[in-house]
């Protein structure tokens, strides 16, 4: 069997999609579907069942996906030993950044990865938490912060830390003052849409309560979102971070709920296949940064 050929077969079984994995993988579709089925040849019997929705695993193909994954993370792992043998771990870490925090992290992310893992490489994304859970399942991210995840078989998290949510209004010259649920229920929201971690927050607390939300407008983009409550079109349910780093700052006016509402920040990675040395080294070095940076 062909490294690549198990490589190919992994992110094709992971993504459930011969176009979406020859997207990932940056190969074509036909040579994708030729190693597959040169794959299958060899072994002698059909590792995926095609349909009109993608495709899907056999039982020799999830016998096979199980052991081309722990093979795959041996090759991993002999690249790293033999980069120790000069020194310095090796290998590529894939890192996904919520938007509210990616221009906090960022910069003191990457500048502490070049200075310890000097011999690794490191990719940065930025997206929506369950975006990112979906990325860590199909191995398109090592390791991600996301907000308040559901519980999954696939996903291990580590609970970094809490964020209270603010109510975010205009600056109208009036000063910060403590805002009751009752009020928010009241207020024109402009909210991103379902599932993101933040909204299932508000909509909970509001049900708890007994209340729902006025939804004004759905939005998925935390700089677009406060542009608009910024000109006056509804309020928001956000961090003191996601204000502070947006450049907004200035216009709005973060006011205290009460009782207060949280978004806990984790850690998560692929429960799926195990962590290199490199991918391992990451995590405690995001560990550490967060609990600088949100500190400081």
């Amino acid at each position: 069997m062909d490294l690549k050929q198990l490589e190919y077969f992994v992110r094709v079984a992971e993504l459930g999609s011969f176009t979406r994995a020859s997207i990932v993988l940056d190969i074509a579709q036909p040579a994708l579907s030729r190693q597959i089925r040169l794959l299958e040849v060899e072994l002698r019997q059909n590792m995926l069942v095609r349909n009109g929705r993608g495709v899907t695993l056999t039982e020799a193909g999830k016998v096979l996906l199980e052991h081309a994954r722990g093979i795959l993370h041996q090759v991993e792992r002999a690249r790293e030993e033999l980069g120790r043998v000069r020194g310095a771990l090796t290998g590529r870490v894939a890192v996904g950044l919520p938007p509210s925090l990616a221009r906090v992290l960022t910069v003191p992310l990457t500048r502490a990865f070049r200075e310890r893992l000097p011999e690794a490489s490191l990719c940065i994304r930025e997206g929506l938490s369950v975006t990112m859970q979906e990325s860590l399942i199909s191995g398109r991210l090592d390791v991600a912060l996301v907000y308040s995840t559901t519980p999954s078989p696939d996903i291990e998290t580590r609970p970094l830390l809490d964020e209270e949510l603010f109510l975010i209004r205009p600056d109208k010259g009036q000063p910060p003052r403590p805002v009751t649920l009752e009020e928010v229920a009241q207020m024109p929201l402009i909210i991103p849409s379902r599932p993101n971690a933040i909204r299932m927050v508000i909509e909970a607390a509001l049900a708890d309560a007994g209340l729902r939300p006025n939804i004004a407008i759905e939005i998925d983009g935390v700089s677009a979102l406060l542009d608009l409550v910024a000109d006056d079109a509804g309020v928001a349910i956000l961090s003191k971070t996601a204000l502070q780093t947006s450049g907004k700052a200035d216009q709005l006016v973060p006011h205290p709920i009460t009782p207060p509402l949280h978004s806990r920040l984790s850690l998560a990675v692929s429960a799926l296949r195990p962590a290199t040395l490199t991918q391992q080294a990451m995590v405690e070095l995001i560990r550490e940064i967060v609990g600088r940076t949100m500190a400081a």
